[in-house]
């Protein structure tokens, strides 16, 4: 099959949104991951007179993970699917969180300006149609030597990584979503990890849009190999980068 794109995934995770956060709750570790990751952004703690876009933020469970650790940050949460926005505004929230609804490539249209001090974006890139572009708006958004962190099933690229991630797929996930309904979405997300690119790929990537300091940490427990946080901080756009 081929990936979903745009308005077709929006819809897909409109449909899912009602059972999107049992189905992440089954994953051991999602929500300390996300946590770890938010830390590895090395902002100070409470996060005090911050401002922080959490861009792809779904139901909310990243930016639970950085309102944990950046308390005192005014974060703005970003979505492109409103049923998802529903789920994460139901949610009981502490602090200065803003919801909006909007794609990844349309922030300024919504009224999402900077400069923040730090973007995270988790499992957002391999599901847009141009990576190169959504690091280019992320990179004119940050502050001078901002921070980003890109939470993302990004695959090492040894045959056994991709091999525990299809199995994982095939014998687990697939079947439960499509119990659930919503097959489609789940089979959509488990291509768009085989397809995108591996870490070092999208370190590469990341760099190439006026990034410096880019590494890819891994993530601790089965998804060591498959699951990365892509740490990097804006540097002063060399002429010609993005152009």
């Amino acid at each position: 099959m081929t990936v979903l794109r745009d308005a077709d995934l929006a819809a897909a995770f409109d449909h899912a949104a009602h059972s999107y956060d049992t189905l992440v709750a089954a994953n051991p570790g999602y929500h300390a991951h996300l946590r770890r990751s938010a830390r590895r952004l090395g902002l100070p703690h409470p996060g005090t007179g911050l401002r922080v876009l959490d861009l792809g933020c779904g139901t909310g469970a990243s930016t639970a993970a950085l309102a944990r650790v950046l308390p005192d940050a005014e974060i703005t949460a970003v979505d492109a699917s409103a049923g998802m926005l529903d789920r994460a505004m139901a949610k009981p929230w502490q602090g200065r969180v803003r919801f909006v609804c909007a794609s990844a490539e349309a922030l300024a249209e919504a009224g999402v300006d900077g400069p923040f001090d730090a973007v995270f974006a988790a499992y957002l890139f391999r599901n847009v149609a141009d990576p190169d572009a959504v690091l280019d708006a992320v990179h004119d958004l940050l502050a001078p030597h901002g921070r980003l962190a890109v939470h993302e099933y990004t695959l090492s690229g040894r045959p056994l990584d991709r091999a525990v991630w299809n199995a994982v797929c095939r014998g687990l996930v697939l079947p439960v979503a499509t119990a659930l309904g919503d097959g489609d979405l789940y089979r959509h997300l488990w291509r768009s990890v085989v397809d995108f690119d591996t870490a070092d790929r999208f370190t590469d990537r990341v760099r190439a849009r006026g990034f410096d300091h880019v590494h890819a940490l891994p993530l601790p427990g089965w998804q060591t190999g498959i699951t990365h946080t892509i740490v990097a901080r804006r540097a002063t756009r060399a002429a010609g980068v993005g152009q």
